[in-house]
């Protein structure tokens, strides 16, 4: 092997399950990997948090397990390792010590509903209740968002509000936390989030990629505990001792669904679907900021440098896509491997009449109803175990139709247009081949599986190598590259049959409102 062939980029993927460590070589293709995943709390019905120091523990044995496996294999990392990229589960909060380090609570999950009385606290007292900070954010009022998190850890933590008081209190997603303590920690780490990050807070100003004064405001959150914003691609700073990296620079860092764009390589107009625990569709929509009228969200798409041009998308986030075949291994016992809800779908023609709704804490877009809970409609005493797990995939797939369906009508596409309109997809989830006809078959569109589907971490990669000039733009965008050896499955499902099945959720989606307080 050359000396101009040792050169490696490096990207953490820390998920909602699991955290992941991938080595990139020159031709973007993985060398190393290794994951490992950590523990899911679950204190309350609808809450849902993680330890950060176990999140932080699971990134360093992922870095070294990882760099293990590619130097067993003859690759020179030690000293080809130029950078390394750091994507995260967005939305994801926690507040920590800035002269300790300790976290001062659990970090509270995107998924975790316990705000839902601030939110409609919020709504009731602000102007344009839930829409209120739309025209800055792009987001409504809601669960979801970072912003909310923090004022419950204000109003409710008594270590917080110490900690606010005597000014030792640090905000910031995973992403933050992770480049704090990657950089010093309390020995001078950097406070920093990206743009990506932060336009899913609440409170970053999509226009100005600042922090938004008046929300600050609003919302009586002190400035100083927020970390300061940059872009995707830059490089940030070296990682302290004391890691299996050290010295070596952090120069990228995205949200996750916005690694997977990038990692897609999604131009304007062209959209991708992320399956893992939720599912995300995002669609890029270039250097406009489009406000949504049908239930999405606008947000960034990425920001490839400090003086690049930012690229806007429309949203739908899904919240429960992959966690629902998680649900019916776990807890009702139907499967023992994720892997195997594919085989028992397959054993039935049909989903015999039943669907399932997956709202265990409430729906995202389109709907916006943290008011809803999960259904399962339609049973008989013909229903089985296969017509179950062959809804809870169609689940999935009717939840990004919804979205897409919304996407189409904000984004001004027309039914002639479906044919040209491919939907990118990515995740693990999308090894089932059954889930990706069944999407084909609803949106009457193509579905495009890439070879890599990790492109989340490739994304990553992507804007680290291009902030220290080991890729360039133009070489992660080639479109017929991106789509060279991909998997594509197309729509053979008859307009007639979509449309009784698509009627038949909507009715299944309208059952799962109003029943947030039923067990009460």
């Amino acid at each position: 092997m050359s000396k101009q062939d040792d050169v490696y980029i490096g990207a953490i993927d820390q998920g909602t399950s699991s955290s992941r460590f991938l080595i990139y070589d020159k031709s973007a293709k993985p060398i190393g990997m290794h994951y490992v995943e950590f523990t899911q709390f679950y204190p309350q019905a609808g809450w849902v948090e993680h330890d950060p120091m176990e999140i932080l523990e699971s990134v360093r044995v992922c870095i070294t397990k990882a760099l293990d496996k590619a130097t067993a294999d003859g690759f020179n990392v030690d000293k080809g390792l130029k950078a390394i990229g750091i994507t995260n589960q967005r939305e994801t909060t926690l507040v920590w010590s800035k002269s300790t380090g300790a976290p001062l609570h659990n970090a509270i999950v995107w998924m975790d509903a316990r705000t839902t009385s601030v939110c409609r606290r919020l709504e009731k007292e602000l102007s344009g209740g839930r829409t209120h900070f739309v025209e800055s954010c792009g987001l409504p009022i809601s669960t979801y968002f970072s912003a909310m998190k923090l004022l419950w850890l204000m109003e409710n933590v008594d270590a917080v509000k110490d900690s606010l008081k005597k000014k030792d209190a640090l905000f910031g997603t995973i992403d933050t936390w992770l480049i704090w303590n990657l950089t010093g920690g309390v020995k001078g780490g950097l406070h920093v989030t990206d743009v990506s990050n932060a336009s899913r807070t609440m409170l970053m100003n999509l226009e100005t990629l600042d922090w938004d004064e008046s929300t600050l405001k609003t919302l009586e959150i002190p400035p100083e505990i927020l970390p300061k914003i940059i872009s995707n691609s830059e490089t940030i700073g070296n990682v302290t001792t004391g890691w299996p990296i050290a010295g070596i620079p952090i120069a990228g860092c995205l949200g996750d669904q916005h690694a997977a764009m990038l990692g897609q390589a999604c131009r304007k107009g062209e959209a991708k679907s992320t399956y893992g625990t939720g599912a995300f569709i995002l669609l890029n929509t270039g250097e406009e900021v489009v406000k949504s009228k049908h239930g999405l969200l606008s947000t960034i798409a990425f920001k490839l440098g400090p003086n690049a041009p930012t690229n806007y998308a429309l949203e739908g986030s899904v919240a429960i896509a992959g966690a629902a075949v998680q649900w019916i291994r776990d807890s009702l016992g139907l499967i023992s491997n994720a892997n195997e809800i594919e085989d028992m779908a397959l054993g039935v023609e049909s989903n015999g009449g039943v669907y399932f709704v997956p709202a265990f804490n409430g729906l995202y877009a389109p709907w916006w109803r943290d008011d809803a809970r999960g259904v399962l409609v339609g049973i008989t005493r013909y229903t089985s175990k296969g017509h179950i797990a062959r809804a809870v995939l169609e689940s999935m797939c009717f939840q990004v139709k919804d979205v897409i369906d919304s996407m189409r009508k904000d984004s001004g596409f027309s039914d002639s247009e479906k044919e040209e309109f491919l939907l990118r997809v990515d995740g693990g989830a999308t090894v089932n081949n059954l889930m990706l006809q069944t999407q084909a078959d609803l949106l009457a569109t193509p579905v495009i599986r890439p070879v890599d589907i990790e492109t989340t971490a490739l994304g990553a990669a992507y804007a680290a190598g291009l902030a220290v000039d080991v890729w360039k733009e133009e070489s992660f965008f080639d479109s017929k590259e991106k789509l060279k050896n991909a998997n594509i499955f197309r729509p053979q499902m008859t307009e007639e049959i979509r449309k009784k099945k698509a009627d038949s959720w909507l009715i299944a989606v309208n059952k799962s409102f109003d029943l947030a307080d039923l067990a009460l």
